[in-house]
């Protein structure tokens, strides 16, 4: 675990020494329900913290709001000591926040290294009026490309730079998409379900590119499924179950908690007579 979180109470909203990012009062509704209410949660900086939960649990849309790809309907919350409620996606890029889709939004036309490189930002081609002076955007452009190339020959993804990145298997767009996350130096990447539909083969690869980013001091938030991942590589659990945080806690003790439990299996799954009643 990481050092810091040793000797923290594993209870939701618990204050972390160093976080990151903090949440307060942060909801979200569609009509009738509220698919999100957190009272109070922090991330701890520099370490690995897997949010889990039953389906419906609010855990994307949690993500969508906190990474400015949704709106709050109320709440506020802070990056890097920085007040950032309601910022746009891409304002929270720049500032060092960016995360992967659960369905990877490659653009299946574009070659894999263009890509990458749309992924940069603050391009200055990009504007109208220096795009028509390439000495103002050239150099920056070569930087761009030489990061690129960098991060597919650390993700395994150089022998496709050219190729359609709709010819790539659901494993290496999964790592296409972490590959582009890190071209903006970003300090915190969130990871929408990163193993779905991952070959077992490539499964490994992927771990050991999360654990990498953590041992790099960035802050890693990712969505998961597989409580297997879970146990193997997070410092920090924190369950979602109906929009709220229901546990948090080292990965053993999540694991054994009763809420969760409760979250995954039903409230009654041990009280007796609920099984087999009609038997």
């Amino acid at each position: 675990m990481h050092a810091d979180l040793v000797n923290l109470t594993a209870e939701p909203g618990v204050a972390k020494p160093d976080p990151l990012l903090v949440a307060d009062g942060v909801t979200r509704a569609f009509g009738g329900l509220v698919a999100v209410h957190v009272e109070h949660l922090e991330i701890q900086r520099g370490a690995i913290t897997a949010l889990i939960g039953p389906n419906g649990a609010g855990k994307s849309t949690l993500f969508n709001v906190l990474s400015g790809f949704d709106r709050a309907d109320r709440g506020h919350w802070t990056f890097d000591g920085a007040p950032v409620t309601g910022r746009s996606a891409h304002r929270l890029a720049r500032r060092g926040l960016v995360r992967t889709f659960q369905l990877t939004k490659t653009l299946g036309r574009l070659s894999v290294l263009e890509n990458m490189k749309l992924a940069a930002t603050g391009q200055r081609g990009e504007r109208l009026v220096t795009s028509l002076l390439p000495p103002l955007w050239l150099k920056q452009e070569r930087e761009i490309q030489h990061r690129a190339d960098e991060l597919l020959e650390r993700f395994r993804l150089a022998h496709m730079r050219d190729e359609y990145a709709g010819t790539l298997s659901g494993g290496q767009r999964k790592l296409l998409e972490m590959a582009r996350a890190l071209m903006v130096r970003p300090t915190m990447v969130l990871l929408d379900e990163p193993m779905a539909g991952v070959n077992p083969a490539l499964t490994q690869s992927l771990l050991s590119h999360i654990t990498d980013l953590r041992d790099e001091g960035m802050t890693v938030c990712f969505v998961e499924h597989d409580m297997d991942v879970v146990m193997g590589i997070s410092d920090w659990v924190v369950c979602m179950a109906e929009g709220e945080i229901a546990a948090e806690g080292p990965p053993e003790a999540v694991a054994q908690n009763p809420a969760v439990i409760d979250a995954y299996l039903g409230k009654r799954h041990d009280e007796p007579g609920t099984e087999h009643d009609h038997g």
